[in-house]
C-alpha cells in the first residue's frame, strides 16, 4: 500500500454505486495489507500451547464464548455492521460433523460473522500471530477460539493436531484464505490452496462464505457506511478418488469461483482499488 487520492461526486461503475470519495491503490494483491492496526507480532513457537483440556478452561471457554461474547457480537452484527446472512439453511445439511468454512477478509470485525453463520456449532479461527500478540488479550482469544498460525515450522506439528482435534469435536474451523484485510473490497483477491489441505486431508466438508456490501435503507438509511450482506455457498465436498494435492486445489477452485459469483452481487464500493 502506498496510500490514498481523492476524487469528488457519486457515480456508478459496473453497475455498483459509488458512496465513497476514496481510492486505495495496490500493487500486490497476495500480499498488500491495508489494516491499520499496529501489533508488534509475537512468535508463536514449538512450546506454545495451542488446546487446554483443563476442566476450569473448559467451563470458562464456554461462559465467555456462548453467555458473554455471542450476545455482543448478535448486537454489534446487525446494528453497527448491518450484517444479513442469505442462505444459512445450508449448514444444517453439513453440521453433524466438522466442517470448513472460508470467508473472504473485509473488515476487522469479519470475525463476527461466522458464529452466526454456525450458530449453535462453534467456531475456531486459524489466524495469524497478531491475534495472540496484545498483552491481556492472548488468554481471551484463545478462550474463544482462536487458532494462531505458528511463527515458524517447530510449532507446526502443534498447530496441526489442534485444527483436526477441533474439527474432530464437530466444531467449525474458519479460515480467511486472502490472508490480509483489504477494508469494503468488493473483489474476491486470488489466493493458493495450501488452507485447503486441512479439508483435503480430513475429507471435511468445506463452506464459502462471501461478504458483499449495500445500501442500508429504512431506519439505518442515515448510516455512514455500508450494510454487510453474506452469501452461504452450497457445501463442497472432498472427492476421495483424488490424490490428496489434486483434491485440495479441486476445493480451492470451487470455493473461489462461489465467492467470485456471489461478490457480483455488490450493491456499493464505499472504498475504490486501484492498482498501480
Amino acid at each position: 500500500m502506498v496510500g490514498y487520492n481523492i476524487f469528488k461526486g457519486k457515480y456508478k461503475a459496473g453497475g455498483v454505486m459509488i458512496i465513497r470519495n476514496r481510492i486505495k491503490y495496490y500493487s500486490d494483491e497476495l500480499n498488500d495489507d491495508f489494516s491499520t492496526a499496529k501489533i508488534k507480532t509475537e512468535k508463536v513457537g514449538k512450546d506454545f500451547r495451542f488446546v487446554n483440556d483443563s476442566l476450569l478452561w473448559k467451563v470458562c471457554s464456554w461462559i465467555l464464548y456462548y453467555i458473554i461474547a455471542l450476545p455482543i457480537i448478535w448486537i454489534v452484527a446487525k446494528i453497527y455492521l448491518g450484517v444479513k446472512i442469505e442462505n444459512r439453511a445450508v449448514v444444517k445439511k453439513i453440521r453433524k460433523k466438522g466442517f470448513f468454512l472460508y470467508v473472504n477478509h473485509t473488515r476487522m470485525l469479519d470475525v463476527f460473522i461466522p458464529p452466526l453463520i454456525t450458530f449453535p456449532s462453534r467456531i475456531y479461527i486459524v489466524a495469524n500471530a497478531d491475534a495472540v500478540s496484545i498483552k491481556g488479550l492472548r488468554r481471551i482469544v484463545m478462550l474463544l477460539g482462536g487458532l494462531p498460525i505458528p511463527s515458524g515450522f517447530d510449532a507446526m506439528p502443534g498447530f496441526i493436531k489442534a485444527v483436526e482435534k477441533r474439527a474432530n469435536e464437530k466444531n467449525c474451523i474458519v479460515i480467511f484464505p486472502e490472508a490480509h484485510i483489504w477494508p469494503f473490497y468488493t473483489g474476491i483477491r486470488p489466493f493458493p490452496a495450501v488452507s485447503f489441505g486441512f479439508p483435503a486431508g480430513m475429507n471435511f466438508p468445506v463452506l464459502s462464505a462471501t461478504v458483499t456490501y449495500r445500501r442500508r435503507r429504512g431506519f439505518f438509511r442515515f448510516a455512514k457506511k455500508p450494510g454487510m450482506t453474506v452469501y452461504i455457498g452450497e457445501p463442497v465436498f472432498p472427492d476421495p478418488e483424488l490424490t490428496k494435492s489434486v483434491r485440495k486445489q479441486k476445493l480451492r477452485d470451487e470455493i473461489y469461483g462461489q465467492m467470485c459469483n456471489s461478490s457480483e452481487k455488490n450493491e456499493v464500493e464505499y472504498i475504490k482499488y486501484v492498482k498501480e
